[in-house]
């Protein structure tokens, strides 16, 4: 006689738990005007918000990096308002998939 697998209500409970408290990500994107009325962007930072806590934000290539007390906080360093190019920033959020699991080829 087999005993009834109990890790499957469990495995559903943490992967509940991991929805409830993951973090936000987001995208730091810069636009300017190229040309009056044409817009060019990019993606200029990727940022992770945890809870109420840290925001960290790197640079799209990698080689920056800041931790800062909201995502506002990173337009900041991304937006130039002076000389003819103009460069604005903007937040980007990714929504949340809704779902988890715990084998990272499941979770791709």
């Amino acid at each position: 006689m087999q005993t009834p697998d109990t890790s499957e209500p469990f495995d559903k409970e943490l992967c509940d738990l991991v929805l409830a408290i993951a973090p936000r990500l987001f995208a730091v994107v810069q636009e300017c005007e190229v040309r009056p009325g044409l817009k060019d962007g990019c993606v200029a930072a990727w940022g992770v918000v945890f809870g109420e806590g840290p925001v960290h934000v790197i640079t799209a290539d990698g080689t920056g990096q800041m931790v800062l007390n909201s995502p506002e906080r990173a337009l900041r360093w991304f937006t130039r308002r002076s000389g003819e190019d103009g460069v604005t920033a903007r937040l980007v959020w990714l929504s949340r998939s809704g779902s988890a699991a715990l084998d990272h080829a499941e979770a791709a």
